[in-house]
């Protein structure tokens, strides 16, 4: 190698040398970020959607419809069972079911994308009558009017399981679901029942019961009294007291579900000192003595057909289809779990005529009540116990549901003679739109059940045997043809 070469040799490695320490730095080197960190906003909200069942005629399939919450638009529609007389959703919101009336039953995989193949059945005896459904996060129960029977199905579809005894004119199974493993079935026991008994006469009737059923072992235990026609019940969300709704005795009866007993004790010192005493019974009209009421306008008769329990401010709200009125009744416990001090204290709101049924807002500051005989929904405060504004919808509305999935929520209401589901707005309270479905509305359940607290969402109810039927004229899909003529 000449001078030359080793010259030029230095001075590229020189280059080299000088450019190490250039790219070295004396500090951190800055680092390309290799894998972006996309911007992050506020989680997904959950899907939700309004579940219709209508039923174009009695013979004919039924057909489920899903509208989109937030656009209020039909999503997808299937062909289910012929003539649909009862409909709920388990505790998920993602399978429904109805009662058809070639006694079957429905099997319906809820989604957005539902089609008519999606779709499943279950046979039951040719003896069998289911009345109504209760669907819990697994299985189904039906209650069995011809044998008294609560019938247990499992898996999807749904098999029959096992049929558990009860007393006479089982009208429905509920109970605590998720929060425990004790189920309630209640009977009006009433001997070869046509279904207009409770409807036509409830103050002549015996008393009814309700009966634990131990959910580990399908065994029953001792039945407790209830009033007159019980119609309905719903239990508090931590599933410690179940209500049931005595049209015939103008009461509500107070179950203890945690023993299975009613709620009735000897008045005791708590923990704190202070005096508790149990309520097994609350009292609906100034003829069974209430004391408290907001317009001075108590009716002498209540006629309670439906309630919701509102965990936001531990309130049971009844409409009271007879007295044209809501009830709304204190049910909070205290720290030990015993009735409060104020357990038990009512007040009354005049709504419209026929109050079929009433749903309350997530944050209990509203109800809203189906009133079916002047084609109303009520809009209550629950704060001032005064009527806000009422609302005309379509046909004689008997079903109405709330939820809540963004800054405002949406109010359904389904009338059992009308093919137009009508959706209110609860931030203005106002008639959002109304959707033209196939056929009759036979029920309404919302996928998101976050509205009103309390399992109402899972128990299916049937016109006739206490529970308000169409009004005289109307045209009607119900199954008890003689029920259509009474409300």
């Amino acid at each position: 190698m000449n001078f030359r070469q080793a010259r030029v040799r230095l001075v590229q490695v020189g280059a080299v040398f000088a450019a190490a320490v250039l790219v070295a730095g004396c500090g951190n080197n800055y680092r390309p970020v290799v894998t972006p960190v996309n911007p992050s906003g506020p989680p997904a909200q959950p899907e939700s959607l309004a579940v219709v069942v209508t039923a174009p005629s009695p013979t004919t399939p039924g057909i489920t419809t899903v509208i989109d919450y937030a656009g209020d638009s039909i999503l997808a529609t299937a062909s289910i069972g012929p003539g649909p007389t009862a409909f709920t959703l388990d505790e998920t919101g993602y399978n429904g079911f109805t009662v058809n009336s070639d006694h079957t039953i429905t099997n319906i995989p809820v989604s957005s994308t539902l089609q008519t193949k999606n779709v499943t059945y279950s046979t039951l005896s040719s003896t069998a009558e289911p009345l109504n459904l209760f669907s819990p996060s697994s299985g189904l129960w039906a209650t069995d009017l011809y044998g008294n029977y609560a019938d247990v199905f499992t898996g999807g579809p749904a098999t029959f399981l096992i049929a558990i005894p009860l007393l006479p004119t089982p009208v429905m199974v509920m109970g605590p679901g998720l929060r425990g493993t004790r189920y309630f079935a209640l009977s009006q026991n009433i001997a070869s029942p046509t279904g207009l008994e409770c409807n036509n006469s409830p103050t002549t009737q015996p008393l009814g019961a309700v009966t634990p059923i131990e959910v580990s072992s399908y065994t029953t235990d001792t039945p407790i009294p209830t009033g007159m026609c019980p119609v309905y019940a719903v239990e508090s969300a931590d599933g410690a007291r179940l209500f049931v709704i005595n049209r015939g005795s103008d009461t509500i009866t107070v179950v203890n579900a945690q023993f299975g007993t009613l709620d009735a004790c000897t008045p005791f010192l708590n923990q704190a000192g202070k005096t508790v005493t149990c309520h097994p019974t609350l009292p609906l009209s100034t003829s069974a003595g209430l004391a408290q009421d907001a317009n001075n306008d108590v009716p002498a008769v209540a006629g309670p057909v439906y309630a919701e329990y509102n965990a936001a401010r531990n309130l049971l709200v009844v409409a009271d289809y007879t007295g044209n009125t809501i009830s709304v009744i204190d049910v909070s416990l205290d720290e030990y779990g015993n009735d409060s001090a104020t357990f038990g204290t009512t007040y009354t709101i005049k709504v419209g005529q026929n109050p079929a049924s009433v749903t309350v807002l997530l944050d209990g500051s509203r109800a809203y009540t189906a009133n079916q005989t002047d084609q109303t929904v009520t809009i209550a405060d629950l704060t001032s116990y005064t009527v806000e504004k009422t609302l005309a919808v379509s046909g004689y509305p008997r079903t109405v549901v709330s939820t809540q999935n963004s800054s405002y929520g949406k109010v359904y209401v389904g009338s059992p003679n009308s093919n137009f589901l009508t959706i209110l707005r609860t931030d203005q309270d106002i008639v959002d739109t109304t959707v033209l479905l196939q056929g009759d509305i036979v029920d309404v359940r919302v996928t998101t059940q976050n509205g009103s607290s309390g399992n109402n969402n899972n128990v299916s109810r049937v016109p006739g045997y206490g529970q308000p039927c169409n009004l005289p004229g109307a045209a009607s899909l119900a199954s008890l043809t003689a029920c259509q003529k009474q409300p």
